[in-house]
């Protein structure tokens, strides 16, 4: 006896992933679970922002210039203006904002500790706590408490492309929150004067700490060169030594006292060089006694001229005239004679000078030579010493500097925009909380539902069920069909058409794609097998096949291997066909009005083995392919059902019923399994949609 052959798979389809289809499936069917996360979460927000304390927010504005003022030339604080426009140093100012130092000074401005709101002490339970743990350092946890209480609702923030600081300080009171930005603004700039005055003051402590220092090393200086000095009998006088002056001044009488003798010796040669005519020399020229005389001279020389004319020259006056004319000139001949011996003397006395002078010049340039030597280790003990004057007098400025800009505040930073009360609560915002709670409870729950989904994955698609049973998907039905008669088998309704027709086109598929060897004598049949959840869509699906045949004018034999199974005494079916107990022609009955036979399951009264069951099995078929064109079985869940086991090794076509966003995968896989461990292969699937 030969066994029907097992088709082969024709095709291999790869492992397909969570389409979009698939996607609103998932959410469609765990819509429930999406509404309720969203509901939940804007209700617990709805009521989060109707008990939550209102808060209000203030806001101050410090604008801050890079470039401080300069109010001297060598200020502490350098006014450079950095690369970047100064951003980065504004930056800077947000964390010196929020500083603990400036924080601390806005707290005693506005005696913060001392506000329930801040310190700690304005719940029930820290009073609790307080009370029962004790107080211990009481103002410093008070202020550490206020400290953390007022960072947790400060914010500095700076604005893009500006160099303005918001201080924001939130709070349950509008006024309470102008103030202590306020109060934080006004702690910043006080924060900066005072660290600049410390620059300055720190600045001038250290240089006039060096300015005893630098003293000392002047008078160490000045102390050297005077001891030099004085080892090397070097005397100074206006800041030269004594040597070198009286050098310089005999240099310049000596330089005198040779042009004075070039002079005079021009004098004596131009004196010598006239011979008898002395009275020629400029000298003679310039004697207002010559000059006088020669006036005499002359009148005298006319006198006689007009006595000798009118008296003769044997008169008495002609004679007295004549003697007083040649009177006259030997006074000028002995006046000249005096003017030359006199320039004779002059020469003689400044040729003497000179060359004493000249000697007295040679003495003292061998003497300079050995104070010049001594010199050149003087002129390097004053460079030191103008050194060492030259920085203390820089230090000492330096510290008058620093000293006059302790009280000068050059920082450039000022409050543009005074904090004023808010008008309007800035939390909790419950519309925009409420909002984002619905959005975000959707979205909580979409996560949720496809976590759910993927830790039990269940049939998303054709392509998925294809790729799980190796095999294809041969139509999906309708879970519903309004108010169809299909049971028992019989006409359909004109609402059942839709269904009949994808029943229809599922059976056609089915056929289309089978590898049934030709003039096999066994009648074409169809065994249908699911996962236990999906029975009734199963047994719904496997009428619906049952019933698209016979519609087509087929004669249709249904087995249904769950028929009578809940019955005390069972009317013999199935079992006892495959048991040899009873014909196959006795149980099979026609439903009335239909071209289906129904077989069932029949009594369980005795086991029988498989080959005896397969053997019954191959009869009853090619008995029932003398009746019938087509064999429904529905086989019931193969795992839970041995007993179909031989219906399993003969049939053509083994379909796998499942249902869409239902069935989860791990039970079609173990479906499959069991077919397999019968022998076969599932050759094809039918899915039923819910949705539909």
């Amino acid at each position: 006896m030969q066994y029907a052959p097992e088709p082969v798979p024709t095709a291999s389809y790869v492992s397909s992933t969570v389409e979009l289809g698939d996607l609103k499936r998932i959410l469609v069917r765990r819509r429930f679970l999406i509404l309720a996360t969203a509901a939940l979460l804007t209700l617990a927000t709805l009521a989060y922002g109707l008990l939550t304390p209102a808060l209000y927010s203030s806001v101050a504005e410090i604008i801050i210039d890079p470039q401080d003022l300069q109010v001297v030339t060598n200020d502490v604080n350098p006014s450079r203006v950095p690369p970047d426009g100064g951003i980065t140093m504004v930056e800077s100012q947000v964390s010196v904002v929020q500083s603990t130092g400036v924080l601390l000074k806005a707290i005693q401005a506005t005696n913060l500790t001392e506000d329930p709101e801040f310190n700690g002490q304005g719940g029930l339970v820290s009073r609790l706590l307080g009370g029962v743990l004790g107080s211990g350092a009481a103002e410093t946890d008070s202020t550490g408490k206020t400290l953390d209480a007022l960072r947790r609702r400060l914010a500095v923030k700076r604005a893009d492309k500006v160099l303005v600081l918001d201080v924001i300080v939130t709070a349950k009171s509008a006024d309470k929150a102008a103030k202590l930005a306020q109060a934080v603004a006004e702690a910043y700039l006080a924060d900066q004067a005072s660290a600049r005055a410390k620059m300055a003051t720190d600045a001038s402590d250290s240089i006039t700490a060096r300015l005893d220092e630098q003293r000392k090393r002047v008078q160490q200086a000045e102390n050297a060169v005077e001891a030099y000095k004085s080892a090397n009998n070097m005397v100074m006088a206006a800041g030269n030594l004594v040597s070198d002056q009286e050098l310089t001044e005999i240099n310049t009488q000596l330089s005198a006292a040779q042009s004075r003798t070039a002079t005079l010796k021009a004098q004596v040669d131009q004196l010598r060089r006239s011979g008898g005519a002395p009275d020629a020399t400029s000298e003679a020229m310039r004697s207002s006694v010559i000059s006088s005389l020669r006036a005499q001279e002359a009148t005298l020389v006319d006198q006689v001229s007009q006595l000798g004319t009118e008296l003769g020259p044997r008169h008495p006056s002609m004679i007295a005239a004549q003697q007083q004319l040649r009177d006259t000139r030997a006074l000028i001949a002995r006046e000249l004679g005096r003017i030359g011996a006199a320039a004779e003397t002059d020469y003689e006395r400044a040729l003497a000078n000179q060359q004493a002078l000249e000697a007295k010049v040679a003495g003292m340039k061998s003497k300079s030579l050995d104070t010049d030597q001594a010199s050149v280790k003087l002129r390097e003990l004053q460079r030191d010493l103008e050194a060492v004057r030259s920085v203390y007098a820089t230090y000492l400025q330096r510290a008058q500097e620093t000293r006059e800009q302790i009280n000068v505040d050059s920082t450039n930073a000022r409050i543009i925009s005074n904090a004023m009360p808010a008008l309007k609560k800035s939390w909790p915002p419950l519309p925009l909380l409420l909002f984002g709670a619905l959005f975000g409870g959707l979205g909580l729950g979409t996560a949720l539902a496809l976590i759910a989904e993927y830790s039990s994955p269940t049939v998303l698609s054709s392509a998925q069920m294809q790729s799980a049973i190796d095999a294809p998907v041969f139509g999906v039905l309708p879970a519903k069909s309004a108010r169809r008669r299909w049971w028992p088998f019989g006409a359909a309704t004109v609402a059942g058409q839709k269904t009949d027709a994808v029943a229809g086109l599922a059976l056609r598929r089915l056929f289309a794609s089978s590898r049934r060897p030709p003039n096999w004598p066994l009648v074409p049949s169809i065994l249908l097998t699911s996962p236990p959840e999906d029975a009734a869509h199963r047994g719904r699906v496997a009428r619906l096949l049952a019933n698209a045949a016979a519609a087509r004018g087929s004669r249709v034999l249904f087995i249904d291997t769950n028929a009578g199974s809940g019955k005390k005494e069972p009317l013999p079916g199935l079992l006892d066909v495959l048991r040899g107990e009873y014909a196959f022609e006795a149980l099979s009955q026609y439903t009335a009005g239909s071209n289906v036979a129904v077989l069932g399951r029949g009594r369980q009264t005795a086991v029988f083995s498989e080959a005896q069951g397969v053997y019954f099995t191959q009869h009853m078929l090619a008995q029932a392919g003398r009746n019938f064109d087509l064999v429904v079985v529905d086989g019931g869940a193969l795992a839970d059902n041995l007993n179909a086991s031989p219906l399993v090794a003969m049939v053509d076509e083994i379909v796998m019923v499942a249902t869409l966003n239902s069935t989860p995968m791990r039970d079609v896989t173990a479906a499959s399994q069991a077919i397999s461990v019968m022998g076969r292969l599932p050759t094809g699937a039918l899915l039923v949609d819910e949705a539909a």
